[in-house]
């Protein structure tokens, strides 16, 4: 029986070099695979690029990479949340290669369709098709590594001649997930808004390490509910239901921040 479970996070990690490429899920703080990333943190790799909507926050997620300086590159969408990765990349520690979120997300799922390249309008008219966006700084402030031009043809899709930016597709060496079940095929299953990176970074790695909360037998899950096939995943850690989630910033309604401020019994 095909059987893709490893004993822990620090066994499925082991063998990810320095310099290694990386795919890593989660949607802001939602869904990282942090049991995964605190294993590649303890183990000292380091050189990594990554490909990730975001970096994380100062103390979690990616961040806690970013904090030890273990990352050399980050393909990202929003890097907003992150004071630490804004440090880096305007001294010139840390290359961006910063991609609108769409495109981010295609790119992934094109690398794991086997898909070389595609044409978007996304980005046509900007820095993105025309190139010159900053990827990496100088210590002096001048731009060290800028984005080149990219393709841009015209194509009649919907009646109308527009111009569409080519743009490559994403294949990393290794990806890291989350999902909320798996099953020992690595069949796996995301919640909510987990779902949004996970299966596009999972399918980009020619290596995918899942960590699950939940570890069930095959034919466990129903087949319609599965988000990603087995297929794509080569490896499975389950890390349980209990390990810490945490949130951005946390907002309340005005009637709900009123009722906690009333006085008791009023």
């Amino acid at each position: 029986m095909i059987d893709k479970t490893w004993g822990s996070a620090a066994e499925a990690v082991a063998d990810i070099p320095d310099g290694a490429s990386l795919a890593v899920g989660g949607f802001g703080l939602s869904g990282n695979p942090i049991a995964l990333i605190e294993a590649l943190l303890a183990q000292g790799t380091s050189d990594l690029s990554i490909v990730s909507n975001n970096c994380g926050v100062d103390d979690w997620g990616l961040g806690i990479l970013l904090n030890a300086q273990r990352i050399r590159k980050m393909t990202s969408s929003y890097v907003g949340e992150n004071k630490e990765f804004e440090r880096q990349f305007l001294s010139g520690e840390l290359e961006l290669e910063l991609t609108p979120q769409g495109t981010l997300a295609e790119k992934l799922r094109a690398g794991g369709s086997g898909i070389a390249a595609f044409y978007t309008q996304t980005g046509v008219g900007t820095q993105v098709a025309e190139g010159g966006l900053p990827r990496r700084y100088a210590t002096d402030g001048s731009i060290a590594v800028a984005s080149p031009v990219k393709d841009v043809r015209s194509f009649d899709v919907t009646g109308t001649p527009r111009d569409y930016v080519l743009e490559e597709a994403i294949v990393t060496d290794f990806a890291l997930v989350h999902a909320l079940k798996g099953d020992r095929h690595g069949n796996l299953v995301f919640n909510k808004a987990a779902r949004n990176f996970n299966p596009l970074a999972a399918m980009a790695g020619r290596i995918c390490i899942a960590q699950v909360e939940e570890l069930v037998e095959p034919g466990e899950l129903d087949p319609d509910s599965i988000h990603l096939p087995g297929i794509y995943v080569h490896r499975i850690v389950e890390v349980g239901s209990d390990l810490e989630k945490r949130i951005e910033r946390r907002t309340v309604s005005v009637a709900q921040a009123a009722a906690r401020e009333m006085p008791e019994g009023a």
